[in-house]
């Protein structure tokens, strides 16, 4: 069953960097689409090889995004 989890993806310099804070993993590409795929498979391999105590402990729920005004 698939689950549904954040991407929060940023620029540096000429690459995207994607990043999800539910699994705590991170990947990379030339484009935003590319990042997020990439990030996607990185979760995958993650969800079918980790050790279920791996990810117990990596795997979070509570994860709010919002803004701040500073």
């Amino acid at each position: 069953m698939a689950k549904e989890f954040t991407a929060i993806v940023h620029q540096e310099d000429n690459t995207y960097v994607a990043l999800c804070p539910e699994v705590d993993i991170a990947s990379q590409g030339d484009t935003i689409e590319e990042a997020k795929s990439n990030l996607k498979e990185a979760i995958e391999l993650f969800m079918e090889h980790a050790p279920d105590e791996e990810k117990k402990r990596r795997i979070h729920s509570d994860i709010l995004v919002t803004t701040i005004t500073a």
